[in-house]
C-alpha cells in the first residue's frame, strides 16, 4: 500500500473516540477504503504494538462493528506510531525520510488539533515530497474569529488546493442529517408544501446533558454560538432551507446551501432575535474565569429572505447541561382553522433517529372531536440498521477518500456564517443584553420560552 492516512493528534480524545473506531469499522467491514496505511503521529514514547495495544479499549466501546480479535489485528496491520514532536519543523525531515523507505506517496493528512497548530504542521508537510498534492481533514473550529478564521484559510490554501481540503463537520455525517433531503424531496407530501404558504415555523433543537468537562481553555473563549451555532445548526438550517438543486453534484449542493446562508435576513433588534444563557455553577468548571459572560446556551429567531421562505421563522436554540441530549428538527405546519391542532413533523436526528409525524383524526365515537395521531419510525431501533449505518466519522473519513465533497464545509459557507454569528454577538454587546442564568437540568433560561411566545409561538420539544 503507498497510500496512507496520517494523524496528527493521535494521542487525543478524539483520535481515541472516534476516528480509530472508525477505521477499525472500515477494516471489518472490509471497506475498499482500508487499502490505507494508518500513520500516528504523537509525542509520547509509544511503540506501535504499545499504541494498538492502547487504543484495544476505545475500539471495543466506540466502534459500530463487533470486536474481533482476529480483525483487530488484521487492524492494527495498518497502523504505525511515528514519534514527534508536529510543533517542531525541523522534525519532518525525518517523517519525509520515513514516507519514503516505506514508499507511501499518497497523502490524507487529519489535522485532529488545535487550529493554532494548522499553519505550522501545513509548513512542515513542505519537507515532504509531493504532499501538498495530498488532502487535508480539519476539525473545527475553523479559526478563533472571522479574522482568524480567513488568516487561517490562507496560510493553508497557500500550502494545499483549496478543493483539498476537507472541513469536517460530523454533524453532516449523521443519518438522519443525510436523510433530510431524501425525506423532503421524494415524498410529495412534504415536497409540495415545504415553504412558508403551509409552514408556519421551523425549529431546530440540540441539547447536551452535560456540562464543559474538562475543555474549559477551549469553550470559554468560545461559547454555544461560535462551538454549535457558528457550524453546525448553521449548516442543518442550509440543508432545511435550501432550494432543489439541479442536480445531487458537491457543486450543486454547496450553491444551494450558500444561497441559503447568504440570504439570512440581518439582524436588526437584537431583543426579539436572540436569547443568550449560562448554566448556574459553569463559572466553578475547570479553567473557567470567575467572572465569565461565556454563554453556555443561545436561542436565535431568525428569517431566510426568499421567496419560499418569506417571514417564516427559523428558530434555533442549543445549551448544555439541559434536560436531555436530544437534537431534532421540528417543521410546524399551519393550521387548517382553528380547531385542529397543528401538523408536525420531528427528524431526530440524536441520541434517537428517526421521524415523527403528527397528523389529525376523528376521535373514535359518535362525535366529531379532532384527535391527533403520532406516526413514529425509529431507524436506530433495529440491530441491523445500526450495524449496516456507518457513524458520521467513518462515513466523512470515507467521503473524503474518494473526493466527495457535498457533505463537508466549504470555506465561502463557513466565511458566511462567521460574518452572521459575529454581527450577532456585537449587537448583543452594544445593547448591553444580559446572559440569562439557569438551572442544569432545566430546558434552559425562561427567556427564551419567553421570546417564542412574544411572537405566537411555543416550543415543540
Amino acid at each position: 500500500m503507498n497510500k496512507t492516512f496520517t494523524i496528527f493528534g493521535g494521542t487525543g480524545d478524539l483520535t481515541f473516540r472516534k476516528l480509530m473506531p472508525a477505521q477499525y469499522n472500515i477494516t471489518a467491514s472490509n471497506a475498499p477504503e482500508k487499502d490505507f496505511r494508518i500513520v500516528i503521529i504523537g509525542r509520547r514514547d509509544y511503540t506501535t504494538e504499545k499504541y494498538c495495544e492502547l487504543i484495544k479499549d476505545w475500539v471495543k466501546k466506540f466502534a459500530r462493528m463487533p470486536y474481533d480479535e482476529d480483525t483487530f489485528n488484521h487492524f492494527c496491520q495498518r497502523i504505525t506510531y511515528f514519534k514527534m514532536d508536529f510543533s517542531n519543523l525541523e522534525e519532518y525531515t525525518r517523517l519525509a525520510k520515513f514516507y519514503a523507505e516505506e514508499n507511501l506517496t499518497e497523502y490524507i493528512f487529519y489535522f485532529a488539533v488545535a487550529p493554532r497548530f494548522f499553519a505550522v504542521i501545513a509548513h512542515g508537510l513542505r519537507s515532504v515530497e509531493n504532499a501538498d498534492k495530498g488532502k487535508v481533514i480539519l476539525e473545527k473550529p475553523f479559526g478563533e474569529n472571522l479574522e482568524a478564521a480567513k488568516k487561517l484559510n490562507e496560510q493553508l490554501e497557500a500550502f494545499f488546493p483549496a478543493e483539498n481540503i476537507y472541513r469536517i463537520d460530523h454533524y453532516l455525517g449523521k443519518e438522519m442529517v443525510r436523510n433530510i433531503q431524501t425525506i423532503r424531496f421524494t415524498n410529495p407530501i412534504f415536497a409540495n408544501l415545504w415553504n412558508s404558504q403551509y409552514i408556519e415555523s421551523v425549529q431546530i433543537s440540540a441539547f447536551e446533558d452535560l456540562g464543559i468537562g474538562s475543555r474549559g481553555n477551549y469553550y470559554d473563549t468560545s461559547g454555544a454560538l461560535k462551538d454549535m451555532v457558528q457550524n453546525h445548526l448553521f449548516q442543518i438550517l442550509s440543508i432545511v432551507a435550501m432550494e432543489w438543486p439541479e442536480q445531487f453534484s458537491t457543486q450543486a449542493m454547496h450553491d444551494a446551501q450558500l444561497r441559503v446562508l447568504k440570504s439570512l435576513r440581518k439582524v436588526e433588534d437584537i431583543r426579539d432575535n436572540m436569547v443568550l444563557g449560562q448554566y448556574k455553577g459553569y463559572r466553578q468548571e475547570k479553567n473557567v474565569a470567575l467572572d465569565s459572560n461565556t454563554e453556555t446556551y443561545a436561542a436565535l429567531r431568525l428569517f431566510i429572505d426568499n421567496e419560499r421562505w418569506w417571514n417564516t421563522p427559523f428558530y434555533i436554540r442549543t445549551g448544555k447541561k439541559l434536560k436531555c441530549r436530544e437534537m431534532e428538527i421540528a417543521i410546524v405546519f399551519r393550521q387548517t382553522f382553528i380547531a385542529a391542532p397543528q401538523n408536525i413533523l420531528i427528524i431526530k436526528i440524536q441520541p434517537n433517529e428517526g421521524v415523527h409525524l403528527q397528523f389529525n383524526v376523528k376521535k373514535p365515537g359518535d362525535t366529531d372531536e379532532i384527535t391527533q395521531a403520532k406516526m413514529n419510525f425509529i431507524q436506530n431501533s433495529s440491530y441491523i440498521n445500526k450495524i449496516n449505518t456507518p457513524e458520521a466519522y467513518e462515513r466523512l473519513i470515507m467521503a473524503c477518500i474518494r473526493g466527495e465533497r457535498s457533505w463537508f464545509s466549504q470555506w465561502d459557507q463557513i466565511e458566511i456564517s462567521w460574518e452572521f454569528v459575529e454581527h450577532l454577538k456585537d449587537l448583543y454587546h452594544w445593547n448591553k443584553l444580559p446572559i440569562f442564568s439557569y438551572e442544569p437540568g432545566s430546558d434552559g433560561p425562561a427567556e427564551a420560552e419567553n421570546l417564542l411566545k412574544r411572537f405566537g409561538h411555543s416550543w415543540i420539544f
